[in-house]
């Protein structure tokens, strides 16, 4: 199994997570965070919550087979990406195990 952890841009949010549900990927956790990446914009200012900023980030996160992969990799590119410098990032790791809370069974099945 892989996570898939995709960092884009608030703007773009919608029109994601809407081609992943038409493909069958519906279950995502969505948190908002911010981004200090190497894009600089001339009207970034520092936050209140952190000491620095340069942009307000959409973190998208699932799990799924191996298999799949590439495809949702793809799906979030093509719906994330703008004319802009700084759409995003996707990183993608190694889920050795995962379990259901309620029960303690394993996840096998993903």
């Amino acid at each position: 199994m892989k996570e898939i952890k995709a960092f884009i841009k608030p703007n773009r949010l919608e029109k994601v997570v809407q081609a992943l549900k038409e493909n069958g990927f519906e279950s995502v956790t969505l948190s908002e965070c911010e981004g200090t990446g190497t894009y600089k914009r001339e009207d970034s200012v520092p936050s209140l919550k952190f000491h620095f900023t340069d942009s307000k980030m959409i973190k998208l996160e699932l799990v799924c087979h191996n298999e799949k992969q590439l495809e949702i990799i793809k799906l979030i590119c093509d719906n994330a990406s703008t004319p802009y410098p700084a759409d995003g990032i996707i990183y993608v790791s190694d889920v050795i195990e995962a379990y259901k809370i309620k029960t303690f069974t394993p996840l096998s099945n993903l």
